[in-house]
């Protein structure tokens, strides 16, 4: 392919930043040069975004991504039309992550998810670039301090996506034992021990002391007080549920589970008027959770509020009915990529 670089444009063009500036140049200055020879000094034509990111996109896509990746980055924005906006956004990623340069690839990342939020073919690629992105970092983590608390951590988190409990949960530990007055790492541990199959009630108070562990050291740890109030809740210790579920919401006021568990354990708790307000904003926070509406039907209903209740009941029946079919349409997309990744 023949290669249509600064060396066979025209001499006598100017660079593109300052063709835009001779668009503000005085009406004087295009006036006729000479009165005799009768010609009219004639604007150098504006170079079209389009035309650079169709002539970058094609550099980039046979693997000249040095040249084409400024071009892309400078351009791209000033595009009219969509579809060569969304390969210049495509092209510009591959090519930023084909050089290393992450800074850049984040940077198209956000330009694509702003113009094109819900393309297919982009939040494909947004996964996969994130992914590797994430392996990059991690591994210079690994070579910049190899015996920091944080290669640990790493450590930890990929045991546990492997199912591998106790190996860590041993990583978690010798943190702890190294940084005892590290924040994070005693909720972690308790999460972990929670997030075991059918964990034991030894495992369970384990969590639990874990939980009350971070507090002491992060009082604002609205996860840790949220877990509490659920392991109460599950017991049936009310009292002890609402005020940890309280806390929760006051530390993060768009923490709808937080809600959620406060107004149920309200309603179990037969405090139904008190129940209401927690519900109501759990049902605003997350208007396609069936279990929010339910619950608030519930609280209208015992306090009285029939055509409220009838119409949380009716948004329960609604919510439940789509979740079902999302659940459906899920369930069918993973069995036909098992089915194709098959071998015959």
């Amino acid at each position: 392919m023949k290669r249509t670089g600064a060396s066979n444009a025209c001499p006598s063009r100017l660079p593109w930043r300052m063709l835009r500036l001779l668009n503000f140049v005085p009406l004087i200055l295009v006036l006729p040069v000479s009165s005799a020879a009768g010609q009219i000094a004639q604007k150098p034509p504006i170079v079209n975004a389009n035309s650079i990111v169709q002539r970058n996109a094609e550099l980039a896509e046979n693997g000249q991504c040095l040249q084409a990746l400024p071009q892309l980055k400078k351009n791209a924005p000033e595009v009219t039309d969509k579809d060569l906006k969304r390969r210049a956004g495509l092209d510009g990623v591959h090519c930023a992550m084909t050089l290393n340069r992450p800074e850049e690839a984040l940077d198209f990342l956000q330009f694509l998810a702003r113009e094109f939020p819900k393309d297919p073919e982009v939040l494909y690629v947004a996964t996969h670039a994130y992914s590797d992105l994430s392996i990059r970092a991690s591994q210079e983590l690994v070579h910049a301090a190899p015996s920091s608390y944080q290669v640990r951590e790493l450590n930890a988190e990929s045991f546990e996506m492997q199912g591998k409990w106790n190996e860590a949960a041993q990583e978690y530990r010798k943190i702890l034992k190294e940084n005892p007055r590290l924040a994070g790492i005693h909720f972690r541990l308790g999460r972990l021990l929670l997030s075991k199959p059918e964990p034991s009630a030894s495992e369970a108070d384990e969590a639990k002391k874990e939980f009350q562990e971070e507090l002491k050291l992060d009082p604002k740890n609205a996860g840790a007080e949220y877990v509490l109030g659920e392991l109460a809740r599950q017991a049936g210790e009310w009292p002890e549920a609402i005020e940890h579920f309280s806390k929760a919401t006051k530390l993060d006021g768009g923490f709808s589970e937080a809600f959620l568990g406060l107004g149920t354990s309200l309603l179990s708790a037969k405090q139904f008027a008190e129940a209401i307000p927690p519900l109501e904003t759990a049902a605003k926070l997350q208007p396609e959770n069936p279990t929010a509406h339910y619950q608030l039907s519930i609280a209208y209903g015992r306090t009285g509020r029939k055509q409220d209740a009838e119409r949380e009941a009716a948004l329960h029946r609604q919510t439940a009915e789509k979740a079902n079919q999302s659940n459906k349409a899920i369930e069918t997309g993973a069995q036909g990529a098992v089915l194709t990744e098959t071998p015959k």
